[in-house]
């Protein structure tokens, strides 16, 4: 069994024989993919027949004929479930499973990072309506990114350098795009079978007369036309350039190769006519040669001057803990402040939902006191930890902390050093903490500049806390408000050039959706410490309505009683948003039982 008996560790006959059905499922639905994975370095090649075959074992369940979609959901459910049961035990009765519970272990993944595509396979099982582009790259980004991210991690695993930043690219996110839609093009018939157009309302809208041609399979001018509108327009998500930049020449020439091939794809989808809706168009086996045929050449050679780091048999790679399991844990409180003080009640209708810090004052704080700037931003880390937990401990939603501003570059060198130095031993030394109180961390920033190692801590952090559902605290780092604007505007004006937006029809929401963090709440309430009256380029349009804060405190001097004090001061405010004065309630406001005296 060629590429197989290069992972020496899978001497099992039992899991040899999961490993050889998931590849045989994979040769025998799709060849292309197949030809694809067979371009990775071969130790890697069985993990990636076990994760595909579990990908289509899910959309298999989910596109069951005869069923209904309650049935169809619940048996993905057991699925999923089985999955994660057996993760612990290291085996399965179902091949694919135990081909797969292998893999996770051996190569040290994560199986909840694949529960964002079950959960969307789950949603897809009831049938859903996607209005727009937006919603439909949002869609695609859920059900195939995380897989597509695994296969980055296992290539990481292995010794093969993958920069940290491609996964924050947003070009990355539309190439998925292309790749899905050409997936969309390529197999119309069998979603027609199933009475299904996986497109969103806004272009299905746009060629009216051919969506309903397309309902009866019928071929018409109309339906060419929209056939081909959209094989233009996945040629264009498809060509991205710079992805490849940077890249090893394996992962390179393996990213320039599923190009080629899914634009022979647009191609065969073009000249297929009327049979588009009646059999997938696949391109020709001497197409596929052609473009497969240098490819592997070139991927051998690469692999073979790459020192590759197969995994050792048994060598106990930590067993990530279930979802269930670890949903069930207990969430600890956060430790309580030395003086006893307690978070003031405030009412859940006057709670915020997102407070914004910026954290101001701590080279004056050192200065004033005879000592090296560095040293007031690591006794700023210690008031930073303790406002965390005054957050956690009040019930904040989202906490969003100003650390170092894209115009902080222009300070002293070592100042500098000195605050990547603080970053990165708070990152490694809090995790615990932000574990055990269920504390999610998240990164808002530019990578231009940084340094990789303080790139990969910040991902890494992300990565190992994007489960919590706590407090969300996320770390403004390389930040800057006018450079996020300007890189969402580039990113719309890109949109709009490619044909996927058209400029008349701009809307807020669609320049908020090209945001850092889109998914984040508008800012409640911008607190500056450190005496000035100003916001410093920081958040300015998530914070267009937010109630202004400021004290006069440095932030080393902060804790968590000055974050309690500015939320209950918040909560007496009266918030309008252009609105008139409504008649004032009670008086009895808040108690402030948690002030400093």
């Amino acid at each position: 069994m060629p590429g197989i008996l290069t992972l020496a560790a899978v001497n099992d006959p039992e899991l040899r024989a999961a490993y050889t059905h998931c590849r045989r499922n994979v040769r025998r639905r799709d060849p292309v993919e197949y030809a694809i994975m067979q371009l990775m370095p071969p130790v890697l090649r069985p993990a990636c027949w076990a994760m595909w075959a579990a990908f289509t074992t899910a959309d298999d369940i989910v596109d069951a004929v005869g069923d209904t979609p309650a049935d169809r959901a619940a048996r993905l459910d057991a699925w999923t479930t089985a999955l994660e049961t057996e993760l612990a035990a290291g085996h399965s009765a179902d091949p694919v499973r135990h081909a797969l519970i292998d893999t996770m272990r051996r190569w040290r993944l994560d199986v909840a990072d694949l529960q964002p595509s079950f959960d969307t396979f789950k949603g897809d099982a009831h049938g859903r309506r996607l209005e727009t582009w937006r919603e439909w790259s949002a869609w695609v980004g859920d059900t195939n990114l995380s897989w597509a991210s695994q296969g980055m991690t296992l290539l990481a695993r292995a010794g093969v350098p993958v920069p940290v930043w491609l996964r924050r690219k947003d070009a990355y996110q539309r190439y998925l795009d292309g790749l899905y839609l050409t997936d969309a093009l390529t197999d119309l018939s069998q979603d027609l079978a199933r009475g299904d157009i996986s497109l969103p309302a806004e272009i299905l809208d746009r060629f009216p007369e051919a969506t309903d041609h397309l309902r009866e399979q019928r071929w018409s001018p109309a339906v060419n036309d929209l056939v081909t509108h959209l094989t233009g327009q996945a040629r264009r998500w498809l060509n991205q350039p710079g992805l490849t930049d940077a890249l090893h020449p394996g992962t390179a020439e393996i990213l320039r190769t599923v190009t080629r091939l899914f634009h022979a794809r647009l191609d065969a989808v073009q000249a297929a006519g009327p049979a588009l809706l009646s059999h997938p168009a696949v391109p020709a086996p001497p197409i596929r040669w052609r473009i497969l045929a240098p490819a592997r050449a070139r991927t051998a050679l690469a692999w073979r001057l790459t020192p590759l780091s197969p995994p050792s048999p048994g060598s106990g790679p930590a067993i990530p803990v279930p979802r269930q399991v670890r949903s069930a844990l207990a969430v600890q409180p956060p430790p309580p402040h030395p003086s006893g003080a307690r978070p003031p009640a405030i009412p859940a209708d006057r709670m915020p939902q997102h407070v914004a810090v910026i954290m101001d004052g701590n080279g004056r704080w050192a200065t004033e006191r005879g000592l090296p700037r560095h040293e007031g931003h690591r006794i700023g880390a210690n008031a930073m930890r303790d406002v965390v937990y005054g957050a956690a401990e009040i019930g904040l939603s989202h906490l969003s902390l100003f650390l170092f501003s894209t115009e902080n570059w222009k300070r002293d060198t070592q100042e500098i050093t000195h605050i990547f130095d603080a970053l990165r031993d708070q990152l490694r030394s809090e995790l615990a903490t932000h574990d055990a109180l269920g504390i999610r961390l998240r990164w808002a920033g530019r990578t231009d500049g940084l340094p990789e190692d303080v790139i990969e801590e910040l991902l890494q952090a992300e990565a190992a806390t994007r489960h919590h559902t706590g407090l969300t605290v996320i770390f403004c780092f390389n930040y800057g408000g006018r450079a996020e604007l300007t890189q969402a505007a580039a990113r719309l004006a890109r949109a709009a050039t490619s044909g996927d937006l058209h400029p008349d029809h701009v809307r807020e929401d669609d320049l908020a959706g090209h945001l850092l963090l889109p998914d984040t709440p508008d800012v409640d309430l911008l607190w500056r410490t450190g005496g000035e009256r100003r916001i410093s380029n920081f958040l300015l349009w998530q914070s267009a309505y937010a109630e202004l804060h400021f004290t006069d405190a440095y932030w080393p001097d902060v804790d968590r009683r000055d974050l309690w004090n500015a939320i209950n001061d918040y909560a007496r405010r009266e918030r309008r948003y252009g609105a008139a004065p409504a008649p004032l309630p009670s008086p009895d406001g808040p108690t402030r039982q948690g002030s400093k005296q």
